[in-house]
């Protein structure tokens, strides 16, 4: 079994073929190391999930507007491929 290892932890390839993450026991060792910098990553990471947060909280229906992005990620997705989807193909957005 091939395994691929991080801090994080590793992933190990399965008897079906496919790579499992296993992650790393807690707490970490080496531990992590909390100076000026990583508080001052943290606050902006909480400050931008608290704005996601309070935007999707204005959204009468947050499903769809996350359809939305799937669909033109497929769109785009397709295009890198050379293959031809649009959303009027789809039959389910309009262009």
């Amino acid at each position: 079994m091939a395994v691929l290892g991080t801090r994080a932890g590793r992933y190990v390839r399965q008897p079906a073929g496919y790579r499992a993450f296993i992650p790393a026991p807690l707490p970490p060792d080496p531990p992590v190391q909390v100076d000026s910098a990583m508080l001052a990553l943290l606050s902006r990471a909480d400050l931008a999930l608290g704005r996601l947060d309070g935007s999707a909280q204005t959204l009468p229906n947050p499903d769809l507007f996350v359809a939305m992005y799937v669909r033109r990620e497929a769109v785009l997705s397709s295009q890198i491929e050379g293959t031809c989807w649009t959303c009027s193909s789809s039959g389910r957005c309009s262009t």
